[in-house]
């Protein structure tokens, strides 16, 4: 197995402390948004060998397995992440693998090119993801009951959210979360500025349930997205819980540490919370608008110790091992590729000791023994 050196990637909305924190390093007082653990070309993770993507390329049979190439091609069909959020992320949403296929031919018989700021598709697959709560962690995820929303949006007082109101409370669930959003995303600039001021007071007047849209208007003053984050359930997770999102669900991270996992994609679609480019008819294509329980996923166990996050697609499963003091090694060897990550503790896989934010790449196949004590997160695909 290869020990990973990962890329930290410094968004202008990661925490300063929350990485190194984990890392057990000094803090370089600039964001520290995600370490990325995987092949992905805009930062693929280094090894002994060269980075991990010319490891693969070299000899994806071996590296990944017969069965992982058969079904995904000679590439790692996942990307892991560390997430260190300490102010909102954009308001967005992913397609599903049939629209992404179609939006990226298009985009390309077009001739966009694939780093222009107005390109939708950056590649044609399609981006679940799931994220794992290590601290308390805050987000939005999936549409609230669009009646809620009205009583939310009424006990404001803003004069200028009434029609919004009106609609949410007169119109079938689709069509009034349709029209809201097109209406949010589509309004005058000017007025939408003065209507989210007037939200943003209000929201931090009356605190309780609208602190967290206080919050997001202080870091986004004037965006229309602040009014869109209202439409959607807001969750706080507890270490170790976890939200999957999939094709068309509108979502943000807000603040908290994670573990990430994600098919290996570009491809987002923005709401708001954003200065990049909101292409309102894609957008507005892509996004499922339909109501309900956010979903929180608390891991089931399965088989001697390891606990997994169940989700519906193949390209990522991700589960959990927590190593007692003095509990017998594990035998994690599987016919797939795997990334094992540390996050607390200090254990040992295979020759290599990993403490927290530590990581390796075992190879499809290849004998893979833990020890020790600690919390171990094991990455890999459904074959």
């Amino acid at each position: 197995m290869d020990r990973l050196e990962n890329t930290v990637r410094p968004y202008a909305w990661g925490s300063p402390t929350a990485i190194p924190q984990l890392l057990g390093a000094e803090p370089t007082g600039e964001p520290q948004a995600e370490m990325w653990m995987g092949a992905h070309p805009g930062a693929p993770s280094r090894t002994a060998r060269g980075t991990l993507a010319e490891v693969l390329d070299a000899d994806p049979e071996r590296e990944l397995g017969e069965k992982t190439v058969a079904k995904f091609g000679p590439r790692l069909p996942f990307l892991l992440k560390i997430l260190a959020a300490g102010a909102p992320l954009s308001l967005q949403v992913h397609p599903n693998l049939e629209q992404a296929r179609e939006g990226y031919a298009d985009e390309e018989r077009r001739g966009i090119p694939v780093g222009a700021p107005h390109r939708n598709y950056k590649d044609a697959n399609h981006k679940p993801e799931l994220i794992c709560a290590l601290t308390e962690f805050d987000g939005l995820c999936g549409f609230r009951d669009p009646r809620q929303t009205a009583d939310l949006l009424d006990g404001l007082g803003v004069d200028s959210l009434k029609p919004y109101v009106d609609l949410l409370h007169a119109r079938p669930e689709d069509a009034a979360l349709r029209e809201v959003l097109t209406a949010i995303l589509s309004a005058d600039p000017e007025e939408m500025a003065h209507t989210v001021a007037e939200v943003t007071a209000a929201c931090t007047r009356l605190g309780g349930d609208y602190a967290p849209y206080a919050e997001i208007a202080h870091h986004y003053p004037g965006d229309p997205g602040v009014i869109a984050a209202m439409l959607l359930n807001h969750v706080r997770l507890q270490p170790g819980e976890a939200l999957f999102l999939g094709a068309g669900i509108p979502h943000a991270y807000l603040n908290g540490l994670g573990v990430e996992i994600m098919a290996n994609s570009d491809n987002v679609l923005r709401c708001g919370l954003t200065p990049k480019h909101v292409d309102v008819p894609e957008l507005l294509r892509i996004v499922r608008f339909e109501a309900g329980d956010p979903g929180v996923l608390r891991p089931e166990a399965s088989f001697e110790g390891e606990e997994v996050y169940e989700t519906p697609i193949d390209e990522f499963r991700l589960s959990r091992y927590t190593l007692p003091e003095g509990a017998a090694a594990h035998d994690l060897t599987l016919s797939t590729p795997q990334i094992l990550l540390c996050t607390t503790g200090s254990v040992r896989a295979g020759e290599h000791r990993l403490t927290p934010g530590q990581s390796v790449f075992v190879p499809a196949g290849e004998e893979a023994e833990v020890t020790g004590a600690g919390t171990v997160f094991r990455a890999t695909v459904i074959v």
